[in-house]
C-alpha cells in the first residue's frame, strides 16, 4: 500500500466494490462507444438529421442554414456540401461528440471555432473534431484511459464520461495548435501526433485527471 500510494479506506468492502465497478465498467463503456462508432449516419433517420442541424444552430446561432446540402457546412469545418460523408470513419460517435461539446460548453466551442477560422492558423473545425474522436476512441480501446476514469469516476464510467474526455481533447488541442503556430494545415498529422504523445504522457501519471474545467456551465 505504501509503494502504490494506497490510502487505507474506512470501509474496504466499499472500496473494493467501487474498484470492481470501475474495472467492469470500462469494458462496458468501450462496447457502448464501439456501437456508436459502428452506427452509420443515416440521412433518412430524423434523429440523426436533427442532431446535425442542432450542431449548426449551436455553433452558428445568427446564421440560417440555406438548405440541408450547402457549401455553408464548410463554415464549421466540414469538407463537402453534405456532412454525412465526413462521419464514415467514426460513425455517429463523431457527431455526438461535436454536439456534446457545443451544447455543454457552448462558449468554449464557439471560441474554438473562431480559432479554426483564423486566416493564418485556421483548421477544419468539424474534421479535426472527428479526428479527435478517433484519438479518444483509440486511447479507450488500448486501455490507456483507465487511470483517468479510475480517478474521475467513482463507479461505472458511462458514455457521458467519454464525451467529457472528448471535450477536454477538443479544447486542449485548440490551445496547443494556436500556441504551436504551425506554418500550414498540411502539417496537421505531425502536430496531431505531438499532441497525442503529450496526452499519452499525462495518462502515465497515476493521478491523471483529463477534465475540462471552466468557470461555469453554459
Amino acid at each position: 500500500m505504501k509503494v502504490k500510494n494506497i490510502k487505507p479506506a474506512k470501509d474496504p468492502k466499499e472500496s473494493l466494490h467501487i474498484c470492481l465497478l470501475q474495472i467492469t465498467g470500462y469494458s462496458s463503456l468501450y462496447i457502448s462507444v464501439e456501437d456508436l462508432r459502428k452506427e452509420v449516419f443515416n440521412s433518412d433517420n430524423p434523429e440523426h438529421e436533427a442532431m446535425l442541424l442542432k450542431l449548426w444552430d449551436l455553433l452558428m446561432p445568427t446564421v440560417k442554414l440555406e438548405s440541408r446540402i450547402t457549401k455553408q457546412w464548410g463554415d464549421i469545418g466540414f469538407q463537402g456540401d453534405d456532412p454525412k460523408t465526413d462521419f464514415r470513419g467514426m460513425g455517429l460517435l463523431g457527431l455526438i461528440n461535436l454536439v456534446f461539446f457545443s451544447e455543454n460548453y457552448t462558449t468554449e466551442a464557439r471560441q474554438v471555432l473562431s480559432h479554426a477560422n483564423h486566416p493564418k492558423l485556421g483548421y477544419s473545425y468539424a474534421i479535426v473534431g472527428i479526428n479527435l474522436t478517433e484519438m479518444a476512441y483509440s486511447l479507450l480501446k488500448s486501455g490507456a484511459l483507465k487511470p483517468h476514469f479510475y480517478n474521475t469516476v467513482q463507479g461505472t464510467p458511462v458514455l457521458q464520461h467519454f464525451h467529457q474526455l472528448y471535450c477536454y481533447l477538443a479544447y486542449e488541442f485548440d490551445k496547443f495548435w494556436m500556441a504551436e503556430e504551425p506554418e500550414s494545415i498540411m502539417q496537421f498529422n505531425q502536430y496531431r501526433e505531438k499532441f497525442h504523445n503529450i496526452v499519452r504522457t499525462h495518462l502515465q501519471d497515476p493521478g491523471v485527471c483529463l477534465t475540462l474545467t471552466v468557470n461555469s456551465k453554459n
